[in-house]
Formats: C-alpha cells, structure tokens, sequence
C-alpha cells in the first residue's frame, strides 16, 4: 500500500493513501470533534462537525468522509469550521430533550454531582462517594453540616413529598471515611516545577489549595488566624460545626504537601510584592471580617458589637459577659448563630430583630425554628430606630414597627415604617448581623470596586495584577455562602492551572440540556417520607456547645438516598453531545422548533431507548446491522417524527441484546442504558 503524506494543522503525517482523515487525524492524537463515525462502520457523515478546510478546495469538507492524498493540506479549526460546527450542535441541543445534570447538582455553586454521591451511598460505598464529593469540595465532612444546600430547594424529590437530605448525607459519607481504615485519599500529580501562594485560609483558600496541590503545583497557605479554616473555624458556633472535623479535613489537605503558615497577616508580617516575588502566582482569599453596623443612633455605645466579632471571640475559647438580655438584628444564618450561641453563653432573653417577615427572612427555616425551639423570640417587622443606654452602655432598643409594602428589585415586598409606631425593648447587649465587609489592608494594588471588594474575573479569578489572583468573600460581589467560596476557589484554581500552562480559559458558560419536571411527571412515584435528622433535645442543647445533629444511623442514610430520583444523565461523564457542545458558546434556543418524539421503550428487552436523547447519529443502527450481524434497528418516519426503532416481528429475536449490547457501548449520547 502506498504510503504518503498530509499536513494536518501544521503537523506533517505520514499515512496510507485511500485512508480516512479522521481516522488519521485521531490516530494522531488530533482531536476532530465528531459523532457519528466509527472506524469500523464506513462512511455516513450525518453529524457535520467533521468538517474542515483543504488547501485548494473551496468547501469545507467532512474528515470522516474525505480520502487522504499526497501532499494534501488541512485546517481543523478556523472561522468557518467553528461556525458550521455551532450551528450544527445548535440544531441537535434544539432538538435534545434530556438532563444532562440533576437540577440539585446544577443549583449547587459548586456543582458538586449529588445523584453520584447518592449512589455510592446507596449502594454503601461512602469512601467512593467522598471521591466523587471532593472532585468539587474537598470539605464534605463540614459543609455536610452547615450548608444551606440550595441543591435541596431544587430537588424534585419534592415534586412527590421532601426533598432529599442531600447536604446531612454528604456529612454521613464523610464521617464515615474520615473514621475509616482508609479513607480516601487523591492522588496528586507530578510535581510541575510551579509554585502558588495563597493568602487565606478559610473555604476559598483551602478548595484551590487542594485543587492546585492535586494538580502537582506547590502550594503554601498562609492565614492571620492561630488556626486554618477562615469563617468555617471562626464563624461557625461548635454545636453546628465542632472545630475538630474542620481540623482533621484541614489536615488531610495538608498531608498532601500543602504548606500552612498559620499567624502571618499580609502587610504586618510579609508584603504581596515579597509573596509574588517567591511564587509564580498568588491568590487572595482573605473573606470578610469586618462587621457591618446596624445604622442607627446608639450604635457607638458599648454593649454594641459585631456578629461575626462575637462569633469570632467565642470560637476562640471567650464566652462573653452579654447581660441577661440580647437582641440581635438580622434575618440571615450568621444571626440564627449568634442568637442561638448567645443562649448558650448565659442570656437569659435572646430576641432577634429582623425588619421583614419569616417568609423573607434569608436564613435557613430549619435554623429558624431550631432558634425558636431553643427559646429565642423573634420580633419580626421591626427595625431599629435607636440604641439607647445609660453611663455609656446599653440599655434599650427602640424599634420601628414595620409593614410590608411594594415589591423592591429582588421582588420581596419591600418594608416599610408605619408612622408614629415603635415598641421599647429592654436590652444588655445587640449583636448586629446584618452584612460584612472586607478588610483589604496589604492589597492596596488589587483593584477594588465601589463597596471595596476585590475585582476578579469571574471565570478564572485575575486580578488588574499579573499572576495575582481572588476569589471568595473578598472579591466582586462580597460575603455569602461557604459553598459559593468553595465554587470561586475551584474557579481560581483553574484559572491559575491555565496561567502557569500558558494558556487562557474560555469565558463561556457551558451548556447543560435541561427538562422542566411537574408533580404530574412523578404522579406513580411511591410516597417515601425524608428521613429526620435526630437532634439533641431542644432544651437541653440550648445551654450546650455539643453537636446538635446527632448523624444518620446506617439504615435511614441507605434508605434515604434511594429516594433519589436519579435525575441526571446515566451516562453524561462518558458522553461525547455534551462534550462537543461546550467546545464553544451555543444558543440552542435560537433555533427552537418542532421536536422528535420524546419517549422510553423496551422494545430491545435487555436495553431503554430514550427517544428524546436520540440524535439519529445512525451509529447504533450501522453497529446492529455490520458488527453485530443483527440488523435489528432502523430508522422509522419521516422530518420531525423519524426515530430509530426495533425492526422485528418476533420479541423472541431481542433476547440477543442481553448478550451484545454493542450499540449501547458506542452510543454516544445516552439514549441507550442496560436495564
């Protein structure tokens, strides 16, 4: 066979004259994207992301239909390939209907794959479900436990009763491994030569320490605090988060070659200019220390502090002399902590003051309630109008009776004072929980916006500094949830990963197939009630710092993440659609029309067709038909309506597929799935 040779993006290859581009192309490691070809199948061409440019012809040609010639020249990723191949992975998303991901793995900031996890747990293996959780949040055993877990809010399991204890389950599976003979450990690549530095130790911090550090960087951690774990070690109370499970995740990052400086604050003990000096890239994830006040006449009076400066103090070992009265101001999760370990310090009354309703209020219910069962009174619809006290320390709130008006931007009715209506209440101390700040003393070159936050790239963390990086509390948007922390962190990783690479991220959001799902949908759905979590007893726990949750047994966490829905695609971490979907930005949506029918069928016995999921890529009917020697599938309709379906008179003839399954294997999109 005569032998020749093509130049291929550049790279000369040397081949066989009369073979197929893309089979030489791949061979060599050059990645055409592609969906309908399989070497062994012949020809077909039905897909159109193949498609290149030849030197000397005026069209793009398809490489897995094209024959290779002597001294032939190609181009696999211009302009007008990129082109051809957007429209054409925007006409298949238009017509995909499927979820690539659940919609709880989605809602999670950092997109942490829930139904895998819920698997493994399922299934008892909680060492591979701690796997799967550390490929996005390398602090299971922790955020289990104080997460708000928005991933819940979207769980359809509620479409049918409750949603899934998605967050409580992350915690069981992470305790067990942590107390287990080998718990898991990740294998950390070999050492790149690049050093990274990150300044903050909190839950920004230690995600892209332990992103960069499996990635093969050296990484050295450094944190003002005596302790690492920023706001989950110094903002979280014990009996949520015992300080100990933080210390032992901590120190399975550390184990991994991850340096930690505790004590060492930027701009008292080392400059950012010495720390880009030393390293190759710097990442500031520094959070948000600084209380916000409460914004009202008094609030310079002693007895006024700060709810994560009380919170701070008590996790370091001070319990505060607060008086036997405490109000603390604030709807969110950090005055839920501060009025329940107020409590547990001595008060006697601890009320909370929030200006809107329950309803709006953005804590977690199930802390909401938990407060109300340990004796804490809300005073909702009321605001602060005046701290007042004697000798220079507190002594009453006055409050502004509230009502609910018009919408605001974020669409809650607004509050709104009622004239002339206030209501006294006696008071110690006030503890104002009602936002944070960031303290940038030491990165004065970092750019900042108008509310002193750090500017960051959104989608890989740069800074106006070259090699500097930020993410979590500190940057763009300021304080919120430790998962969204965790999110940015891993994002900065990345970002850093393709700095030192030399190469740049794309700035696109990926595009996930999603469905939209009724009650209606789950209508034969077996009613299976949540399991509860078991708690220490209300008042008892109250005037304790021990663990409120007392864990899963073994048999309501198996039973509970069987409640899984299993949402998401059985097969979406092997499937090429979604692959070559996000090798650019795509707008499926543009080109919404009519839809081929969107159904299951078991026709084949031993395998489900998901219709909805069907490309009619040919490859499962070509597999049947020239590998399997079957010939059991074929194309059926016409336009919209054609689907690939079973072509046999005789059920009996099927029984063949529990043996072969060929089609199954090579499917590239996840219509088909082993029963």
């Amino acid at each position: 066979m005569e032998t020749i040779t093509i130049t291929v993006d550049g790279r000369e290859l040397t081949c066989n004259a009369g073979d197929i581009l893309l089979s030489v192309a791949l061979k060599a490691g050059i990645d055409i994207p592609h969906l309908c070809f399989e070497e062994d199948l012949g020809r077909y061409g039905a897909c159109s992301l193949c498609v290149v440019e030849v030197e000397g012809r005026p069209k793009l040609m398809r490489a897995c239909a094209t024959t290779v010639w002597d001294g032939m020249v190609v181009q696999t990723n211009t302009p007008r390939t990129q082109q051809v191949r957007k429209v054409a992975m925007e006409l298949l998303m238009a017509d995909h209907t499927g979820d690539c991901k659940g919609p709880c793995e989605l809602e999670c900031p950092a997109h942490t794959d829930a139904q895998g996890y819920l698997r493994a747990i399922r299934e008892g293996n909680d060492r591979e479900a701690v796997r799967i959780v550390k490929e996005t949040n390398p602090l299971p055993a922790s955020i289990g436990r104080v997460c708000p877990h928005p991933c819940e809010g979207a769980c359809r399991r509620g479409l049918v009763e409750q949603p899934l204890s998605i967050a409580f389950l992350k915690a069981f599976a992470a305790d067990n491994d942590m107390n287990s003979a080998n718990p898991f450990v990740p294998e950390v690549a070999a050492d790149t030569g690049k050093k990274v530095a990150i300044v903050g130790g909190g839950p920004a911090g230690l995600a892209a320490a332990y992103r960069l550090r499996v990635a093969g960087h050296a990484v050295d951690v450094y944190d003002a605090m005596p302790e690492m774990g920023g706001m989950l070690r110094y903002g979280i109370p014990e009996y949520r988060l015992p300080a100990e499970v933080l210390a032992r995740e901590v120190a399975a990052i550390e184990t991994l070659g991850v340096g930690m400086h505790t004590g060492v604050r930027v701009g008292t003990d080392v400059t950012l200019d010495a720390l880009r000096s030393q390293a190759d890239a710097v990442l500031i994830a520094v959070g948000a220390w600084k209380a916000g006040g409460v914004r009202c006449p008094g609030e310079d009076l002693e007895g006024v502090v700060g709810g994560i400066d009380f919170l701070r103090e008590v996790n370091e070992g001070t319990i505060p002399n607060l008086g036997k009265r405490v109000a603390v101001v604030g709807g969110g999760n950090t005055a839920m902590d501060a009025c329940r370990t107020a409590l547990r310090c001595g008060a006697e009354e601890v009320y909370v003051v929030y200006r809107r309703t329950r309803e709006q209020a953005p804590a977690e219910d199930m802390e909401i309630q938990d407060a109300i069962d340990e004796g804490v009174v809300f005073k909702w619809l009321t605001n602060p109008a005046e701290i007042q006290g004697e000798g220079g320390h507190v002594t009453n709130m006055k409050l502004q009776i509230m009502e609910l008006g018009e919408p605001d931007a974020s669409g809650r009715r607004r509050p709104v004072a009622v004239e002339g209506a206030f209501e006294d209440l006696p008071v110690d101390t006030v503890i104002a929980a009602i936002g944070q700040a960031a303290v940038l003393d030491g990165f004065e070159q970092v750019e900042a916006n108008k509310w002193g936050w750090l500017v960051a790239n959104p989608t890989s963390g740069a800074t106006n500094l070259e090699g500097v990086f930020a993410a979590g509390d500190v940057t763009n948007d300021g304080a919120s949830i430790a998962i969204d922390a965790i999110a940015e962190g891993n994002r900065a990783a990345a970002g850093i990963c393709a700095y030192l690479a030399g190469y740049d991220l794309p700035e696109f959001e990926p595009y996930w197939s999603k469905t939209e799902k009724t009650a209606e949908d789950f209508a034969d759905e077996p009613r299976r009630p949540r399991a509860e979590m078991p708690k220490l007893d209300a008042t008892a726990r109250a005037r304790t710092f021990d663990e409120v949750i007392k864990g899963f047994s073994e048999e309501d966490a198996r039973g509970e993440a069987d409640r899984c829905l299993r949402c998401g695609c059985h097969d979406f971490h092997e499937c090429s659609l979604i692959r070559c979907a996000n090798l650019q930005a795509i707008q499926p949506e543009r080109l919404a029309g009519a839809k081929h029918a969107a159904y299951k069928e078991r026709k084949l016995v031993a395998i489900e067709r998901d219709q909805g999921k069907c490309i009619l890529c040919d490859v499962c009917v070509r597999t049947c038909k020239h590998v399997a020697g079957k010939g059991l599938l074929g194309l059926v309709n016409r336009g919209s309506h054609t689907v690939i379906a079973p072509e046999f008179a005789n059920v009996d003839v099927a029984t063949v597929c529990a043996d072969c399954h060929l089609c199954v294997d090579r499917c590239p999109t996840g219509a088909l799935k082993l029963l």
